[in-house]
C-alpha cells in the first residue's frame, strides 16, 4: 500500500490554505483545500477502519462524522439511536442528496497495516470507512464555499446505519426524513476492479434486486426400501431447486436479467432412512423493477407447481431484499458531466452492472439519483482483492478522487434542481 499521506499530496499545490474563495476554476481551489485536509481525512478513514461497527451498532462512527461536522460549524441531526445522521448545508427549497454508510462486515481483518481493526471478527471488506469519508470530506468542502458564499442551493449529506444487513438502514433514514424536499441524490462505492483515479458510470440498472427464498418441506418419513409407501423428501427437494430456476427463466422476460441461485439444502443423515423434514435456501436476483414486484406470488406458484405429485408439504417463505438499483439518465448526466470536470474525461469509464444488491435503491425508488464506481485499486499490482474478502484495502488517493467528484457533482445538481 503506497504512503497515504504523500499519494494524497503528491500532486496537490502546497498552498494549505483553508479557504476555497479565489480566481482559480473550482478544481484548483479543490486541490488547495484537500492539500490543507488530505492527511486529516485519511486519518479519519483509517480511525474508522480501526474501529468497524456492525450494522445496526454504528454509534461511534456515528458520533465520530457528527463531531467533525459541527466543529465546522454545521447542525447535524442523529437518529434517535444515535447510529447515524443527516447534515444540511446551505439554504434553498430543493436539496441535493450524498450519502454514505457507515458499517462494517463480520469478517476477520488479515493485512498487516498500522490501521487493521482493533475487533475481532470485524472489518470494512466493502469500503464503507471510505464513503464515509469522502462524504465527510464533501460536507466540509461545501460548508467552506458555504461560508464564502460559493454555494448555491443545500446539499444533505446522509450517513446511513446497516446497508450490509437486514432491514437495512436505507428505509430507516427515509423515515427519518432523509429525502424530505431532495430533487436528487448521488452516492459512490468502492470498486477495486478500478484503479484510483477512475470513475465508472453506467445509466439504468446497476445492480440488482436480492430477495431470499426459503422453503420447508415435510413428510411423514420412511425406509429407503420403501418410498412407495411415504414421501421421497429428499427425490422432491432435488425436484424443487432443479424446476424451479428452470420454470422461472420461462415464466419471465430474458431481459429482465433475473438470475435464483440455491446456496443451501439439507435433509436427514441416514443412507437408509427417508428424512421427515428439509429444507432449501435461495436468492432471487433480477435488474427489472416491474418483473421484481410480481416475484413474491410467481416463486411461490412454481415451488408448489414443482412439487405437485411428490406428497411433500411447503412452506415457503419469501423475504423481499433490496430492489434494483435504477440511475436516472439524467441524473447519471450530471454525475458523469461532473466527474469529467473534476478528474478528466478520459478518467470517466462506463461500468458494469452487477448481480449483487446495494440498499442505496431505495432511495433511487423514490427520487432521481445515480450510484457510481470509485477506482480504489492500486495502479500496477497485478492482484485484486475483492470487496467482502478479509484482506479488502484501497488506494487512499480515492478519498481525494472521491470528494473532487461529489463536490463538482452536488454544484452541478444544485445548479439544474
Amino acid at each position: 500500500m503506497t504512503s497515504a499521506l504523500s499519494t494524497l499530496t503528491s500532486s496537490w499545490p502546497s498552498d494549505h490554505s483553508d479557504s476555497l474563495v479565489g480566481s482559480d476554476p473550482l478544481p484548483g481551489q479543490l486541490d488547495r483545500w484537500l492539500a490543507a485536509h488530505g492527511a486529516e481525512l485519511v486519518a479519519t478513514r483509517r480511525h474508522i477502519h480501526a474501529h468497524p461497527e456492525l450494522s445496526g451498532q454504528e454509534f461511534g462512527t456515528a458520533e465520530l462524522v457528527a463531531e467533525k461536522l459541527r466543529a465546522a460549524g454545521l447542525s447535524p441531526r442523529l437518529l434517535p439511536r444515535g447510529n447515524g445522521l443527516l447534515c444540511d448545508i446551505g439554504e434553498g427549497d430543493r436539496v441535493v442528496a450524498l450519502r454514505a454508510d457507515l458499517d462494517a462486515l463480520p469478517l476477520p481483518d488479515i493485512k498487516d497495516v498500522p490501521y487493521r481493526s482493533t475487533r475481532d471478527g470485524v472489518t470494512h471488506a466493502c469500503g464503507h470507512d471510505v464513503h464515509t469519508t469522502v462524504v465527510l470530506g464533501t460536507g466540509l468542502a461545501l460548508a467552506q464555499l458555504a461560508r464564502d458564499g460559493q454555494l448555491d442551493g443545500r446539499v444533505r449529506l446522509i450517513f446511513q446505519p446497516s446497508e450490509e444487513k437486514t432491514p437495512q438502514g436505507a428505509p430507516e433514514m427515509i423515515g427519518f426524513g432523509a429525502l424530505q424536499d431532495v430533487s436528487a441524490i448521488y452516492a459512490l462505492h468502492c470498486d477495486p476492479r478500478l484503479p484510483v483515479g477512475l470513475l465508472g458510470v453506467r445509466p439504468g440498472p446497476i445492480t440488482a434486486a436480492a430477495d431470499i427464498l426459503e422453503v420447508e418441506l415435510t413428510g411423514p418419513g420412511g425406509h429407503t426400501s420403501r418410498p412407495h409407501l411415504t414421501v421421497d423428501l429428499v427425490n422432491a427437494l432435488s425436484k424443487m431447486v432443479t424446476d424451479v430456476p428452470a420454470l422461472l427463466n420461462r415464466r419471465v422476460d430474458p431481459r429482465a436479467g433475473l438470475v435464483m441461485v440455491f446456496g443451501a439444502i439439507g435433509a436427514g443423515e441416514a443412507a437408509n432412512a427417508i428424512p421427515n423434514t428439509g429444507f432449501a435456501r435461495a436468492t432471487v436476483r433480477v435488474l427489472n423493477r416491474d418483473v421484481w414486484r410480481t416475484l413474491p406470488d410467481l416463486v411461490t406458484e412454481l415451488v408448489h407447481d414443482a412439487l405437485a405429485g411428490t406428497g411433500a408439504k411447503a412452506n415457503v417463505k419469501y423475504t423481499r431484499g433490496v430492489p434494483p438499483a435504477i440511475n436516472d439518465r439524467m441524473a447519471n448526466a450530471v454525475l458523469a458531466g461532473a466527474a469529467s470536470a473534476a478528474l478528466g474525461a478520459d478518467q470517466v469509464v462506463e461500468t458494469e452492472i452487477s448481480l449483487g444488491g446495494e440498499d442505496f435503491a431505495f432511495y433511487l425508488d423514490q427520487v432521481p439519483g445515480a450510484l457510481a464506481r470509485l477506482g480504489v485499486g492500486v495502479p500496477g499490482s497485478g492482484k485484486v482483492v475483492d470487496l467482502h474478502q478479509s484482506g479488502f484495502d484501497v488506494d487512499e488517493r480515492a478519498i481525494g478522487y472521491g470528494i473532487r467528484v461529489l463536490t463538482h457533482t452536488a454544484l452541478a445538481a444544485a445548479a439544474t434542481a
